[in-house]
């Protein structure tokens, strides 16, 4: 198989440090958090607002890559469930994907609503939010 190299562009910076006390998802009461870019990123960063809506891409560096099924939301109840098909942090390629809103803007220090992350986790990109025509 190939091979691709990817490398961190910043780290998150949150109080989350216990994966099992993190929320699922963002919006289910995820504590404020900063994402804390590499100044050889500063450029690319230049024209995020507060206020705006991104997708910041972490390596989820924890997490277990020979899982492959899993229970949604831990839920024993729940039948066990191919990882493609959840947003579990465990799966071959720990790539965590996470909608959130920017709230502030220090420098390379962008403070975001919604980052259910934990402390340390290297973020690989931010990418703005385009809506399609129609929505929101």
């Amino acid at each position: 198989m190939d091979r691709y190299e990817l490398r961190p562009i910043g780290r998150v910076s949150s109080p989350l440090t216990d994966r099992a006390a993190a929320p699922k998802q963002g919006h289910e009461g995820a504590p404020e958090a900063v994402v804390v870019l590499d100044p050889s990123v500063a450029v690319a960063a230049r024209d995020l607002t507060v206020g705006q809506d991104a997708i910041v891409l972490t390596w989820l560096d924890r997490a277990d890559r020979d899982v492959q099924l899993t229970r949604p939301r831990d839920d024993p109840a729940r039948p066990p469930t191919g990882v493609f098909s959840t947003r579990s942090p465990d799966r071959p390629n720990p790539i965590g994907l996470h909608r959130v809103r920017i709230r502030s803007i220090d420098g390379l220090r962008i403070g975001v609503h919604d980052l259910e992350a934990l402390d340390g986790t290297p973020v690989l990109d931010v990418k703005a939010v385009v809506d399609l025509p129609g929505e929101r």
